[in-house]
């Protein structure tokens, strides 16, 4: 739970609004609100197409001497084994990874989510550029077209995998030009000065446009953990930016950056693309533990155990996050001592996130739990994120990690900790969609998908653990090449069949989320009996968000009397915590 709200008549906020037309309301608009829903539903639209993907992969490895039944149009079965040549398997993994964390996560949990959450819930009328706001999700979305369109050039698109490691893809060795390459490099340069737009964005506006009596300890979590995921980002992102212009130098004019026969270093990309790539992974799951963190307080009906100490391994995850990155190139020839370094900064940033676990735990003991189905998701992501985290640890041991080290188990440690990320969107989609929209998703159906969710990523993702001790590579297109493997591939097939019913599921939150946008049930205005400051805006909210600058009186987790303290229990249906100083 959060800030404890009155709306002081200081003065109204929207009391005249010009008329906007069809164009500017719905299309350009620089309401971030409307910002917000452009980035979900672009975000959904490419987790459809990252999720087919992942299909094609995932049948490849299950039954990789047939063809799809009822198909007619494949050619004459390929000499290797299956209906996917290795060149195009290498390319649909490369395009589902890439999707997934950058047209998918990225959108939906930073882009939709800050975009609509951050006014809201810091008690301001909108974002502090609003024009540059909209303009960051329309280079965004240019940035996803561009990728997109790498599937229709010739060659087809990046099969360099979703690290893109030189020297594999610093040259143009398949078709010529390999534009399928060059198209990825530039989507994500593209994508890069759309999420440095959104960064200035919500760091200006969390710094200065907080309503008064809104400190920065009385801002709710999911607040702190898009504030540091901003900070993140605009620190992060010209790393990655320098790299990929460096590799389209090399691929296009002929420099040696990371060429060995010009004089360049490939490591040097591994340096620089993981400099970037593990804030990255804390720009992806951050989010995802703020939302986690307001849900379980909300549906437990107590304040949030060790708020100071939660926002507080925010920051430490964030300072430590800079210094891991060596743990992905254990086997790369670094210097031992070099490599302790890393394993032993890679153990202790485990602590801040055990924190967050430990006061999770604490939040949901003695609470009087409402299993709704934003609860559910969130009690998913917090038990795949304590596999995932514990996973880690084994790799976080250099000798353990050389046994290991391209293995499923990585990709299963990967998928825990990164697709495990879905259950806190799912969430959180349920949650605020009835701020967004103004309507309620069906309860039902929402039990229904997140049941079938858990079971079967579970059945996706945790065999894999088997299989990379067994010492199954990752990024094999027919596992059963491979004598040693051959008695594994049965876990290949039940993984394939859990991730087609996983894939298959979405089919529930698909038809909740359309039919509940046309004819679900009405929204109140706070239908969760939650006390964060959003709730207090009519749902959806108008613009300017609230009829009357909220001020804040009481911090986020604090009783300020016995009698407030009874407002968390759940036969109290007032606004959380403001009961003692509601909105008048």
């Amino acid at each position: 739970m959060s800030d404890t709200v009155a709306a002081g008549a200081v003065h109204a906020v929207h009391a005249d609004h010009e008329e906007l037309g069809f164009w500017r309301t719905y299309v350009f608009s620089t309401d971030h609100k409307m910002i917000g829903r452009q980035f979900l539903f672009l975000g959904l639209f490419m987790l459809m197409i990252g999720g087919l993907l992942a299909m094609m992969i995932r049948w490849e490895l299950a039954w990789p001497e047939t063809a799809v039944p009822g198909v007619s149009w494949i050619p004459e079965p390929y000499m290797y084994g299956g209906i996917i040549p290795p060149q195009t398997y290498n390319a649909i993994f490369t395009m589902h990874a890439t999707i997934m964390i950058f047209f998918v996560v990225m959108p939906i949990m930073v882009g939709c989510f800050g975009n609509f959450l951050i006014p809201l819930m810091v008690g301001t009328r909108d974002m502090a550029f609003p024009k540059l706001n909209l303009l960051s999700f329309w280079v965004g979305a240019v940035s996803g077209v561009v990728m997109l369109s790498s599937f229709f050039v010739p060659g087809g698109p990046a099969a360099s995998g979703w690290t893109a490691y030189a020297t594999l893809s610093a040259k143009a060795q398949y078709t010529g030009v390999d534009w399928g390459q060059n198209l990825w490099i530039i989507s994500l340069i593209i994508l890069g000065a759309s999420s440095l737009m959104g960064s200035i964005n919500y760091i200006t506006t969390i710094v200065n446009m907080r309503a008064p009596g809104m400190t920065y300890f009385r801002m709710p979590l999911v607040i702190w953990s898009l504030f540091v995921t901003a900070i993140l980002l605009l620190l992060a992102l010209p790393v990655l930016t320098a790299a990929l212009a460096m590799l389209l130098f090399d691929r296009t004019f002929g420099t040696s950056f990371f060429l060995p026969e010009g004089g360049g270093e490939p490591l040097l990309w591994q340096h620089m693309f993981w400099f970037f790539g593990h804030p990255e992974v804390y720009v992806l799951v951050l989010p995802a533990m703020g939302v986690t963190s307001e849900l379980l307080s909300t549906f437990s009906r107590k304040p949030i155990f060790g708020y100071h100490a939660m926002a507080f391994s925010m920051i430490a995850i964030a300072f430590l996050s800079w210094i891991v990155w060596g743990h992905h190139m254990f086997v790369s020839g670094m210097n031992p001592l070099l490599g302790t370094a890393f394993m032993m900064t890679t153990m202790v940033i485990a602590v801040p996130s055990a924190i967050k676990v430990f006061n999770w735990l604490g939040t949901l003991w003695g609470g009087s739990i409402r299993l709704t189905a934003p609860m559910l998701f969130a009690l998913g992501f917090v038990s795949n994120f304590v596999i995932g985290g514990l996973s880690g640890i084994f790799m976080a041991s250099t000798p353990v990690d050389i046994f290991i080290h391209d293995t499923y188990y990585i990709v299963a440690h990967f998928h825990y900790v990164v697709a495990g990320i879905i259950f806190a969107l799912f969430a959180a989609v349920y949650y605020w969609f009835p701020k967004m929209f103004g309507r309620m998703m069906n309860e039902r159906l929402g039990k229904i998908h997140f049941l079938l969710t858990y079971i079967f990523f579970n059945g996706a993702f945790f065999p894999m653990h088997f299989l990379g001790v067994a010492g199954h590579m990752r990024r094999i297109y027919n596992p059963t090449q491979y004598e040693f493997l051959q008695p594994m591939q049965h876990w290949n097939v039940f993984i394939t069949v859990s991730a087609l019913i996983l894939g298959a599921s979405q089919i529930f939150f698909l038809y909740n989320f359309v039919s509940s946008l046309v004819a679900g049930k009405k929204a109140e205005r706070n239908p969760w009996q939650a006390n964060t400051l959003e709730w207090t805006a009519a749902s959806p909210p108008p613009h300017g968000n609230f009829e009357v600058q909220p001020v804040v009186y009481r911090g986020p987790y604090e009783y300020s009397s016995p009698e407030v303290k009874e407002d968390w229990l759940p036969q109290n249906k007032q606004l959380g915590a403001g009961a003692a100083a509601r909105a008048h």
